[in-house]
């Protein structure tokens, strides 16, 4: 019970953060290791996802009641994120990513000190593109991002949402909703396979869950509230912490 009330408040701040920005992950995983050592990785990382996927789809349609998107744009890219998150993980039983952990820190480091150097960079919703053009370029975004969430992970809602920035011309709020709605049919790509093969802890995971709703809820709330701005600053803490963290896993882990 101990463990589980862990586990539960762990979810609740990872839903918090997740709905914001992303990076969820950065608490709930090392939660998950940490408190179950003995209990198969597989087996976590499943139980990770289900609990995610409940609090990132709540967030998701919070945001959706004050924030507009273009569902013709939104569905296919969610369709291509789902396809190659698979593919990913499928591809991931067959080559390690061992050279992706070392090169990771670098790409959010560029990410990080862009963001930060253009001061209004996502802080007006301009888009870019529209029609075909617009759907084209979401559908290729979600199949590179979801292949890489498949395949490794770390930081995926933070890199959907930068590109959807810098590419389409969103602010941080309506790309904060997009990043939502492709992280969840990433994490259902993820967990039809987790699922299928019987890594969920479902009761664990059920829990985690009504947990990490809670914290959407507030997460999405203070986000849409407070506006772009909010969210930009969230998005670099998250982003740093994230580099720290890849760098760790990357040079000095064991």
């Amino acid at each position: 019970m101990m463990d589980m009330l862990l586990l539960g408040i762990t979810a609740f701040f990872a839903g918090f953060v997740d709905a914001i920005v992303g990076g969820g992950g950065l608490l709930q995983v090392p939660a998950l290791f940490s408190i179950m050592p003995g209990t198969v990785p597989a087996t976590l990382l499943g139980t990770n996802k289900f609990a995610s996927i409940w609090g990132t789809a709540v967030a998701a349609r919070n945001y959706m009641q004050k924030v507009s998107v273009r569902w013709s744009m939104l569905l296919p890219a969610a369709m291509m994120s789902f396809v190659f998150a698979f593919l990913g993980a499928y591809l991931v039983t067959h080559i390690p990513p061992t050279q992706l952990r070392k090169v990771l820190p670098f790409i959010l480091a560029a990410v990080a000190i862009y963001t930060f150097m253009k001061k209004d960079f996502g802080t007006h919703d301009r888009p870019l593109f529209f029609g075909n053009k617009e759907i084209v370029l979401a559908m290729l975004v979600a199949a590179a991002i979801g292949f890489y969430d498949g395949f490794f992970g770390p930081g995926t809602g933070s890199f959907f949402m930068f590109l959807f920035v810098r590419i389409f011309g969103y602010d941080f709020l309506r790309a904060s909703v997009v990043a939502k709605v492709l992280n969840v049919a990433c994490n259902a790509a993820a967990l039809s396979w987790f699922g299928f093969s019987g890594h969920v802890l479902w009761i664990l995971g059920g829990v985690m869950a009504v947990c990490q709703i809670g914290g959407s809820l507030l997460g999405s709330h203070l986000a849409i509230r407070h506006g772009t701005g909010f969210v930009r600053k969230m998005f670099l803490l998250v982003v740093v912490a994230l580099i720290c963290k890849t760098t760790y896993d990357g040079f000095f882990r064991v």
